[in-house]
């Protein structure tokens, strides 16, 4: 009887004690109602050094499992940042190694709730060894399944490495914080006076370092993001997106295009307009907002399926390529192809941006991540020149050998650069020893343009599959994807490529 007792007392504890990681609502909230089923609820850390026996709680501060999201089994894990300052210890390693496992065994995303002040100092090297472990399984994990950080609050030395090695980080803006070293190490190291928002803040890496794709005002609208994002895709990489063919999944035309993309090559418009006409009605989901505002990325549906989109921004920097924007669209490009998802590519590029500050920070470089990136990529590529494709920037977009295929609308320019530059050094002293130079300048400029620029130069060199009128862009490119969903790559054996890093 008395073994029984113990028994009862044990699975009474375990009932009560997850429920006071004050993640456990919200993990609660993120899954499907009464869908988590907590694994190691019991386990407690081992380490008797500096009083650290003296502070034990079942579970040790991390909550980990499995549940469903719209039916779709995902693995989950949340720090409990009240226990011990949220600190990782030996046995969250171990618990989170094995949460890995079974998504790794089962094929199952991946989502963390992270709030850690970095691994448990008591332990020492115990701690540091174990989440080596951590680092590593998640890498392992890495396209394979999907993994989603949220930040609720500070994730701070070792605990900001795993997220930094995830898909996708959800950030809060004003709660949420990732850096390595705090700013008391910071003041004693440098001087400086620094806020933690200042180092690691959610707008900090929204916007300038890029670390965040998301920023939210509330856990619960991570939460309610999380649930949202995972819609768009797969289990894992054998398996495709869920299809959503509902009424906004038909075809139609799209005349509003022409409204929206001017004939001036130089006037600046909004792409995502283009977008919202092109892809079913409000699917787009845009990823990095708020940084390397000159290019666009997202995920949308467009006839029901998923697609990736990039996007060159004309109202920003003018569209052009540089450094961040580079390094951005190479890594969603990356992300798409991991996972099956096709992608489309909208052009309207005046080139690399130029400039002593980019080629000293080494654009060649980040250009050639990007191009390394598509051209590596074995998943459905279509691209679209809107207006202009020009220099280097035109060869990574909208690559003629790694593209399957390329479209642009009527009035669009393909060219080593724009009428305007070439006259400008090819004619330039024809034009300056004209007797009109301004008239003899835009008659050459019609005639490099007539000679070499227009689209439908390069659709009868068989450089693109033609053109396409801007009421037609969406059933074309629907009817495109769809004659590419069983595409077969063709690469050659090899252990990996060997990208620009």
């Amino acid at each position: 009887m008395s073994e029984l007792s113990d028994t009862t007392g044990i699975i009474n504890q375990q009932k009560e004690v997850s429920p006071a990681n004050p993640n456990y609502n919200l993990i609660e909230n993120l899954l499907d109602p009464g869908s988590f089923s907590e694994l190691d609820a019991l386990a407690e850390h081992d380490c008797i050094l500096f009083n650290a026996d003296q502070k034990k709680i079942p579970g040790d501060g991390i909550s980990t499992g499995y549940g469903f999201i719209n039916g779709r089994p995902v693995v989950v894990y949340g720090h409990d940042n009240q226990f011990m300052g949220g600190s990782s210890s030996r046995i969250h390693a171990v618990k989170i190694c094995k949460v890995i496992e079974l998504a790794l065994r089962t094929g199952m995303p991946i989502i963390a709730l992270n709030q850690s002040s970095g691994l448990r100092i008591h332990e020492g090297v115990d701690a540091n060894s174990q989440f080596s472990y951590v680092f590593y399984k998640t890498v392992q994990a890495s396209g394979v399944v999907p993994q989603i950080s949220l930040i609720l609050g500070d994730c701070i030395g070792g605990a900001a490495y795993t997220p930094a090695l995830t898909d996708f980080i959800i950030m809060i803006d004003k709660q949420s914080t990732l850096f390595l070293t705090g700013p008391a190490v910071i003041k004693q190291a440098t001087g400086e006076n620094v806020s933690k928002e200042d180092i690691g803040g959610g707008l900090m890496h929204a916007s300038q370092t890029g670390l965040a794709h998301f920023l939210v005002d509330s856990a619960l609208e991570a939460i309610s993001l999380t649930r949202h994002l995972l819609s768009y895709l797969p289990q894992n990489n054998a398996e495709t997106p869920i299809v959503i063919s509902d009424s906004t999944a038909r075809q139609r035309e799209t005349p509003n295009i022409e409204e929206i993309v001017p004939h001036d090559k130089s006037l600046p418009f909004d792409v995502k307009e283009v977008i919202a006409e092109i892809v079913d009605k409000e699917t787009f989901l845009e990823i990095q907002q708020l940084y390397a505002r000159n290019i666009i990325t997202g995920l949308a549906r467009l006839g029901g399926h998923v697609i990736g989109i990039v996007a060159n921004q004309p109202n920003w920097l003018a569209g052009c390529l540089d450094i961040d924007a580079s390094e951005k669209a190479a890594r969603f490009v990356r992300l798409c192809d991991a996972f099956g998802i096709p992608l489309l590519t909208l052009v309207d590029v005046p080139g690399y941006l130029p400039g002593k500050q980019q080629e000293q920070g080494n654009i060649i470089g980040a250009g050639s991540k990007l191009m390394h990136a598509y051209c590596e990529a074995s998943i459905p590529k279509i691209a679209v020149i809107l207006r202009k494709a020009y220099g280097g920037a035109y060869p990574t977009l909208a690559n003629r050998g790694a593209t399957d295929f390329i479209y642009a609308l009527p009035d669009a320019e393909i060219s080593v650069m724009g009428p305007e530059g070439a006259v400008n050094i090819i004619f330039r002293k024809i034009v300056a020893a004209a007797q009109e130079p301004e008239k003899q300048r835009e008659l050459l400029i019609t005639e490099y343009r007539q000679a070499h620029a227009s689209a439908a130069y390069s659709a009868k060199k068989t450089y693109i599959e033609g053109l396409i009128p801007a009421s037609h862009l969406r059933n074309r490119l629907i009817s495109s994807f769809r004659i590419l969903r069983d595409k077969i790559s063709g690469h050659p054996a090899r252990r990996h490529s060997n990208i620009q890093l």
